[in-house]
């Protein structure tokens, strides 16, 4: 698995991607909090603000009366399990958002952003609508992010670290790492490996990006560093 470090990728239609580093800011922020009431408060956030997929089926009265059930399609994707999760999660939105929120513009990127988030939740729902754990994490609409990067921009150069090559970024195109990380969550996904690790919602967060992407993108894209 790939380590993604950063790209080749200049924007080309804004001068700076806000919406991409408030998204970073308020998902760090919202984590911070969580952790501050340590594991009983990031339990209680779960629980409180995690997609139940019984919960927004109606099926079990949600645990907060007063956020409707379904707003968890929303609040759970600024939630986070631990560190690790949130790290990674932000690392790959660091690499790849910037370059879609140019192509999409501020506005559209938001939009585009959270209906990822909201799709993968659908998905995730869809394949578990029995459940009753809380689905938390950015995953589902970083995928998104990852499958409209991979769309737009599939051989721009982007700089990654692996397991056998730990001190020297590897410059691949994007077709490959993204690729590769595709294949990897369809795998396991399919494998029904680590229940604890929402594989669906991934890729469905990835279909959905690379669905959206088409019509959210501005009408002539800015050129990019390719090669």
């Amino acid at each position: 698995m790939f380590l993604p470090l950063y790209d080749s990728n200049k924007i080309a239609h804004i001068a700076f991607p806000y919406v991409n580093y408030g998204l970073l800011i308020v998902t760090i922020l919202v984590f911070t909090v969580q952790f501050a009431g340590g594991t009983a408060g990031l339990e209680q956030a779960h629980i409180e603000y995690g997609m139940i997929p019984v919960v927004v089926r109606d099926v079990v009265e949600g645990p907060a009366p007063w956020l409707p059930d379904q707003a968890t399609l929303f609040s759970y994707m600024f939630l986070h399990a631990d560190l690790f999760h949130l790290l990674s999660n932000m690392l790959f939105l660091w690499v790849f958002g910037d370059n879609v929120e140019d192509a999409l513009g501020h506005v559209k990127y938001l939009a585009f952003y959270l209906l990822c988030g909201v799709l993968a939740g659908v998905v995730h729902l869809f394949i578990y609508p029995d459940s009753y754990g809380p689905l938390v994490g950015a995953s589902g609409a970083v995928a998104g992010v990852m499958g409209a990067y991979l769309v737009l921009y599939p051989r721009v150069r982007v700089f990654v670290l692996n397991r056998l090559v730990i001190f020297f970024p590897l410059a691949l195109p994007a077709w490959a790492v993204l690729g590769i990380w595709i294949f990897s969550q369809l795998f396991y996904a399919v494998l029904g490996s680590d229940g604890a690790v929402a594989w669906w919602a991934h890729i469905g967060g990835v279909a959905a990006g690379a669905a959206l992407v088409f019509l959210f993108r501005r009408l002539a894209p800015g050129p990019s560093i390719e090669g």
